[in-house]
Formats: structure tokens, C-alpha cells, sequence
């Protein structure tokens, strides 16, 4: 399916008026009323930075309705801040002043949003709470960053309240100031996500798996929080801005976008290339961009060409690797994804490792890697053009599963279908959720603590049969099963499988059953019985014909305690 196609018979007309249709009959998914988080802001506002910078920006704030200033000014003073500072005097709001020297500013630790804010000194022993030592508060409402050094806010996306500007910033010093003087009140913003904790693959028996998430979070608004025995996932609603990246790295769908839900993407996107056809469009192409470029682009007037059909987001994250290929595998042409100014450093690589992983699966399955491109900012050329490749198929993609893993296994299985795959297993960039595992069969006991760890029903028992085995399709290389082994039986096979084993369940190691000697149950397998008893061989409450309880069931075994403690009350002190 990688035959070129003849750009002549393309009618660009036509595909602009499908294009109409499918926006008339089919609504992008959004949610109507989504759960929403709420901010308190009273306007008690600190500034940080150089005093060239902070009495300015204080002078410029002042009389515009914040409760206080409170400003951290760094030390050395500078010529002219005291006739700078003498003109903040008398002003409407109090005002607090505190110098600072530069090892302090580096001490200063501050976390929280808006209307919640705690800056404290880590100088010592003792840290100084700011917001109770300055103004008698137990927070801060906003923040303003005017340091030129890395501020202390270490988020590449800061959270809602705390703003970072350069004072040299002509241009937008105005509107970047007026701004944060409308932060006081009270403001609404969704809440983005639902975790779903059966489904996550980040910690079990005390051993960590799965940090996918963690990793990929621009706004560090996600936690790995320590219980009695596990960890487990936490996203502070307050400190996630909806970037999506969590989303669409989670390879379990334990952690879910909200706006709109990913399986109502995923179904939209499907639907919307059916009627794009229907309608007699050619060669859609499905172009993924956030909710903002949209919008700048119908400002200016720009309208893509008739055969790029937009799925708008809140952020580019929210669509990874899984719902791009969705796209392929129900018959759009391309997927190209639109970059935009002022990306997080962590969202541009994670879009970087979701394209790599995107290619090399297209290629181990014997399609072009062109067919998923990103598209640099404001690239008016790379967003019309026209794709060099017909669509993959014309029949409609059905997923009727709601668990992520398994809809993305049948799109895999329809682009396996689609073209030739190589049938190696081809390497993925590090940490990609796709690899299988290697048992060491004269390590393994099948003792099954892989089995009761695992995440996924990747790994299973045999049930009444001693046995392990495994399926590729649902590994998601989190790597629990690995720790949980006490033989340290298993290693992990990262990588894609381009081939139908990777959709078979195979057993991995299987072993003959021991019998009780009382009632003839199978409870064990024959070498944990040979190792168990080669381990307690000298352990006193096992001598002499004790041992032979050891090849009795948990049943038999308590009976024949019971039976000696008959015979002998003074048996168990003897031990």
C-alpha cells in the first residue's frame, strides 16, 4: 500500500465540501460539564527579582486592587533603588520589602497555586515560612518571577498564579502585568484527567514498575506516593494543565483525558474519515493541532486545504503513537501533527519519542514513516500538501473494546493486515511500552509471584497445572514481574514484534505436579517440593518423619500436626 498516487485526479473542491459535511453531521467529543477545580485569590502578590526590575513592577501593580506586595529583592541593591523605593511609599496596599542575597535566592523553595502559594528559606535546619514571617499569612495568592536566573519555580510549566515575565520585555510588560492584577477572585478550571489505580502499572508488592507518566509531566503536577507497602499515582488537579502527555504515555489507560475522553477520540476520528468518504472526499489527511492554533488560524483567515481534516486539542500530548496509527488504520492518507511557539522542553521530546515509535512500528509492519510527520510551526506548505500515499484501506475501523491496550492491538493487527510485516522484533526507543520476556526454566519454581504482580493479563497461571505463560500483545514492559521474582528467573525483551506470535499466548515453563502423599492433591510442582525440602532439611520442626509433611497439602499437613500434638501434648515444646 505504498504505491504513489496521482496528484492530478485530486480535486480539492470536493474534498473541501466533504470536509463540510463531515463537520455538519459529526461534532468533535467535548465535555459539557466537566469537573472543575477552584482557586482562591485575595490578591496577596510577591514579587522576586533584581530591584531595577521589582520596584517598577511593584510601582506599576500598585492601586490596581492586590491585597498586599510583598517584594524579595535581590541583593546587591544597585544605584538609585533607594529613590526608586521612596516612590513606593504611601501607597494604597501595604507593602513589604525584604532583601535577599543570592545564595538565599537559591535557597528559596516555593510551591503551591494560585491562592496557595508557601515560599520558604532552606537555609538550615529550620525553614522560614516567608508568607507567616512577612505579611502573618499562611500563603501567598500570586507570584511574580522576575529573576534573569532559572526561578525557583522549577516546573517547565508553571502553575496558575505564578507568572514568569522579563521586566526588558517592552512589548509584553503591560498586558503580562494587568494580567496578573486580574488574578484575585475566584476562577474555575477543569479537571483534565481520572485515574484509574486497578489499571496502573507503577508499583505493586513494594517493587516500582511503570513511571511513564511521571516522566513525561511538564507541570510535575503527578506523584508517586509511598503507602504502607506500595506506591501508587497520584495528579494534583490544582497543578495539571491539561498537556495530555500522562495520557497518552500510560500504556494501560489507567490515566484518562477527560476532555474529551480518549475512546471518544479515538471513536470520532474513525467515524469522521467513514463520512469524509461517504461523501466523496480523497486522500483525507488528519491533522492533530491544539485548540489555539485553530483558533489563530481562522483569525488571520487561513483555511487548510481541502483534504486536511483538523482534530483540535487542548494540547498536543493528549494524542500519542496509539491514537495517530488509529487514524492510519481507518483509512486517512496521513497524520500530521502541528507544532506551536512556546512548547515545554519535555512535551517537544515527548512528541519526539512518540513519532520515533510511531516509525519504526510503521516500518516493521511495512508501511511508509512518512505517513506520520510533524509539522513545524506555522508551516503553511507541510500542512497543505498534498500526501504522497493513497489511504491504507476504505473500510471503516470498529473498536468496540473501552481498555486501551486491547483497541490498540486490533488497530496493530489491521495495519499487520494492511501490509508486510517483517516478522523480526524491531528495537523501540528506550521505555517504550512493547517487548516481551525471557524465563529461565531451570530457575523458575513457578512459585507465580509474576503472575500476581503483572498488571495486565500479559502473564497467567495454569490453575490446577503448574504453569506459566505468557502474551506479548499485553506486556507493557513495566517490568514488575521482573522484581517480584525471588529467583530471578525473568529478563525483559524490549522491543516490537512485527509478527503473529506477538498476539499468541505461549506457555513459558510447565512442570509435572506433586500429589499429596495423604490425599493425592496437587499443590506444588515437583522441584518446590525438592527445594524446599533441600532448604529445611535441618530445621527441627521438620526432623525425622516430620519431613514427610512436606509432601503433604496445606490440609493434610495441619491434620497431621494435630495428630502428633494427640499422641504427644509435649511434642510441640520439644521443637
Amino acid at each position: 500500500m505504498n504505491q504513489r498516487i496521482q496528484l492530478a485526479s485530486i480535486d480539492d473542491q470536493r474534498n473541501a465540501e466533504a470536509r463540510e459535511t463531515v463537520r455538519r453531521r459529526i461534532s468533535w467529543p467535548a465535555n459539557l460539564t466537566p469537573a472543575n477545580v477552584t482557586y482562591h485569590s485575595r490578591g496577596h502578590a510577591l514579587l522576586i527579582g533584581a530591584a531595577a526590575d521589582v520596584y517598577p513592577a511593584a510601582r506599576a501593580l500598585q492601586g490596581r486592587g492586590l491585597a498586599s506586595l510583598t517584594l524579595l529583592v535581590t541583593w546587591p541593591v544597585g544605584n538609585g533603588a533607594e529613590s526608586e523605593a521612596a516612590e513606593l511609599v504611601g501607597a494604597s496596599e501595604p507593602l513589604v520589602t525584604q532583601m535577599l542575597t543570592h545564595e538565599q535566592l537559591s535557597q528559596l523553595h516555593i510551591s503551591g497555586y494560585l491562592g496557595a502559594f508557601s515560599a520558604r528559606l532552606d537555609d538550615g535546619d529550620a525553614p522560614l515560612d516567608l508568607a507567616r514571617a512577612l505579611i502573618e499569612r499562611a500563603g501567598f495568592d500570586l507570584v511574580l518571577d522576575l529573576t534573569a536566573m532559572a526561578h525557583p519555580q522549577r516546573s517547565e510549566l508553571p502553575p496558575p498564579g505564578y507568572v514568569v515575565m522579563s521586566w526588558q520585555d517592552v512589548e509584553q510588560r503591560s498586558e503580562t502585568l494587568e494580567n496578573f492584577a486580574g488574578l484575585v477572585g475566584e476562577f474555575d478550571k477543569p479537571r483534565y484527567f481520572q485515574v484509574n489505580s486497578d489499571l496502573c502499572a507503577h508499583s505493586t508488592s513494594g517493587n516500582i514498575g511503570c513511571t511513564r507518566c511521571l516522566d513525561v509531566c511538564p507541570a510535575d503536577a503527578i506523584s508517586s506516593i509511598q503507602g504502607r507497602i506500595e506506591s501508587h499515582i497520584e495528579i494534583d488537579p490544582y497543578l495539571c494543565q491539561g498537556v495530555g502527555s500522562c495520557t497518552s504515555a500510560c500504556p494501560t489507560g489507567a490515566i484518562e483525558f477527560r476532555m474529551p475522553e480518549t475512546r471518544r477520540q479515538q471513536d470520532t476520528l474513525s467515524t469522521w474519515l467513514a463520512a469524509y468518504r461517504d461523501a466523496g472526499g480523497q486522500v483525507p489527511v488528519l491533522r492533530f493541532l491544539t485548540h489555539d492554533s485553530q483558533d489563530a488560524e481562522r483569525a488571520t483567515g487561513v483555511v487548510p486545504a481541502g483534504h486536511v481534516i483538523d482534530a483540535p486539542l487542548e494540547e498536543l500530548g493528549a494524542a500519542g503513537h496509539d491514537q495517530w496509527l488509529t487514524a492510519l488504520a481507518a483509512g486517512a492518507a496521513e497524520v500530521r501533527i502541528q507544532l506551536h511557539p512556546s512548547m515545554p522542553a519535555r512535551l517537544s521530546t515527548f512528541l519526539n519519542d512518540q513519532i520515533a515509535q510511531a516509525h519504526a512500528m510503521l516500518d516493521a509492519l511495512g508501511h511508509d514513516r512518512a505517513r506520520v510527520q510533524l509539522i513545524g510551526v506555522a508551516d503553511g506548505a507541510a500542512r497543505d500538501a498534498l500526501p504522497t500515499l493513497p489511504p491504507l484501506t476504505e473500510a471503516p475501523l470498529q473498536l468496540p473494546e473501552p481498555e486501551k491496550r486491547t483497541r490498540l492491538n486490533r488497530v496493530l493487527a489491521r495495519l499487520a493486515e494492511l501490509g508486510s510485516p517483517n516478522g523480526a522484533r524491531t528495537t523501540m526507543p528506550v521505555g517504550a511500552a512493547y517487548g516481551a520476556i525471557q524465563v529461565d526454566r531451570d530457575a523458575c519454581t513457578l512459585c507465580q509471584a509474576c503472575v500476581s504482580n503483572c498488571p495486565t493479563p500479559a502473564l497467567k497461571s495454569g490453575g490446577n497445572t503448574p504453569a506459566l505463560s505468557f502474551l506479548e500483545a499485553d506486556c507493557v514492559q513495566c517490568g514488575l514481574c521482573e522484581q517480584a521474582c525471588p529467583e530471578n528467573a525473568i529478563t525483559l525483551m524490549p522491543g516490537f514484534l512485527a509478527d503473529g506470535a506477538r498476539e499468541t499466548r505461549h506457555i513459558c515453563h510447565e512442570e509435572a505436579a506433586f500429589e499429596c502423599i495423604n490425599c493425592g492433591k496437587p499443590f506444588a510442582t515437583v522441584s518446590t517440593v525438592a527445594a524446599i525440602k533441600q532448604k529445611l532439611a535441618h530445621h527441627p520442626y521438620f526432623a525425622g518423619e516430620a519431613m514427610s509433611r512436606l509432601e503433604m497439602c496445606e490440609d493434610c499437613r495441619v491434620k497431621d500436626v494435630w495428630k502428633t500434638m494427640i499422641r504427644d501434648p509435649d511434642a510441640q515444646l520439644k521443637v
